[in-house]
């Protein structure tokens, strides 16, 4: 990269031997939709994440339960914008952010890239709520690599049950909490369900009979708190058709290697799995700003940094507002529609049509009308042939919502080859009763 942090250009100043430097960081939702819509924009456009390729992480809690393989749900990011000739990738993690200088720093040799625009789509990671160390029991799911670690700790339990000789040990090891009852937390205990009943019912050749022990635990009065009680009284149910024991008002006190501690009642489980909260990115930190009480970054109407017209921050990295106060959810179609949102503003600007600052004011240039969120509706699939869907306008559940459920994840898969591999494996699956990525990968682990 020319290193050109010297000069600072205006939109102004579209020279052909220097055009804007956009920089977006994080290739997740935000991010690579931010990316995508500036492909006709007279800019360089750079990328920069810490991994090569965008994860579909919807889908995320599939890998962790044997029903995908990672390349099914993630995407080359050079392969996604290889037609789009303004953009470039890098590979690299975020150390920190000079304003000032207008320069992110690498952690790979200190390497410097410099931007005129800035736009921060970094994510979140697990939070424990002030309990970090019960990370090492109680793994969240936010990678592959996380998904992997959760498949081979379900997987590891299920075959050191089969080789135990001791009842009581067995029983431990076939039992298996999450905590944590939003749409991750109900879809992860669902599909744990079914693996182990096709473990246990149809593989197994020691433990025909058993059944596992699946624990689903909820500070809150219900599972699923977006959707309306109905709704989720109706994914209760199905949970419970699986084997699933679901406990709500239950907030976790403790966890270790032996189990969980809820509401005050010890529960002994050798696999614990997180689905309970998250934190948002270092970003608040990198721009020397105070974050809000989830570490989002707050910022104005048009997402940009206040005081800081050069600086976007979207997805679930930035505190953004509804009109009416509520907080727009931290999902894939909020972190798209800002992405969208941030490249439309951007294209305006370039163009000329709008100010720096995003407020009018100049002869000729419009102010630009701030974020809006549009919510489509919420979704939550329990099992292979079970899901809640609510669209507002519509509310099902059962099977029709699964099929719906199914369509809406494929169709937003970001390529063709996801489409047609998610879509054959679920069909084998649903027909078969087969979960093919069933592999305890790595070197294992103590239990």
């Amino acid at each position: 990269m020319n290193d050109r942090s010297g000069s600072k250009p205006g939109y102004g100043q579209n020279q052909a031997s220097q055009l804007p430097r956009i920089v977006i960081l994080g290739a997740g939702f935000g991010g690579l939709t931010c990316a995508r819509a500036l492909q006709a924009a007279p800019a360089e456009v750079t990328l920069v994440d810490q991994r090569n390729f965008h994860l579909f992480q919807p889908l995320l809690y599939q890998v962790a339960t044997a029903a995908l393989s990672p390349a099914d749900i993630a995407t080359p990011i050079r392969r996604i914008l290889r037609n789009q000739i303004n953009a470039k990738v890098v590979l690299g993690h975020v150390e920190a952010i000079d304003r000032q200088e207008r320069t992110v720093r690498l952690r790979e040799n200190g390497r410097l890239v410099a931007y005129d625009i800035l736009v921060i789509a970094t994510g979140a990671r697990h939070s424990y709520f002030g309990h970090e160390d019960w990370e090492a029991f109680a793994p969240g799911l936010k990678q592959i690599e996380d998904a992997l670690d959760i498949r081979n700790r379900v997987l590891d339990a299920l075959e050191r049950a089969e080789a135990t000789e001791d009842a009581d040990e067995r029983q431990r090891l076939l039992s298996f909490a999450v905590i944590g009852g939003g749409p991750t937390g109900v879809e992860l205990a669902g599909a744990i369900a079914e693996l182990a009943k096709i473990e246990l019912a149809q593989e197994s050749r020691t433990m025909h009979g058993l059944a596992a022990h699946i624990v689903l635990i909820e500070a809150g009065p219900q599972i699923l708190p977006v959707f309306v009680p109905s709704l989720a009284d109706k994914a209760r149910r199905s949970l419970e058709q699986l084997g699933v024991e679901v406990l709500t008002n239950s907030m976790v006190e403790h966890c270790d290697s032996e189990g969980v501690i809820a509401a005050g009642k010890r529960i002994e489980a050798r696999t614990l799995i997180w689905a309970a909260g998250v934190a948002a990115s270092p970003a608040a930190q990198w721009l020397d700003v105070e974050p809000d009480r989830a570490g989002r970054v707050r910022v104005l109407g048009d997402l940009s940094l206040p005081g800081d017209p050069t600086v976007f921050v979207i997805g679930d990295t930035a505190a953004v507002y509804r009109p009416d106060g509520r907080p727009v959810p931290g999902i894939a179609p909020a972190a798209k529609q800002e992405g969208n949102y941030v490249a439309e503003l951007l294209l305006r600007r370039l163009n000329g049509s709008v100010s720096i600052d995003g407020r009018g004011g100049a002869a000729g240039m419009q102010a630009q009308p701030e974020f809006h969120y549009h919510h489509a509706g919420d979704l939550a699939t329990i099992g292979h042939k079970s899901a809640v869907l609510d669209f507002g306008w519509i509310r099902l559940s059962g099977l029709l919502a699964w099929l719906l459920w199914g369509c809406v994840h494929i169709f937003f898969l970001i390529s063709f080859r996801n489409r047609m591999v998610v879509m054959l494996g679920w069909l084998w699956s649903y027909f078969a009763s087969d979960r093919g990525a069933r592999l305890i990968t790595g070197s294992g682990r103590e239990l």
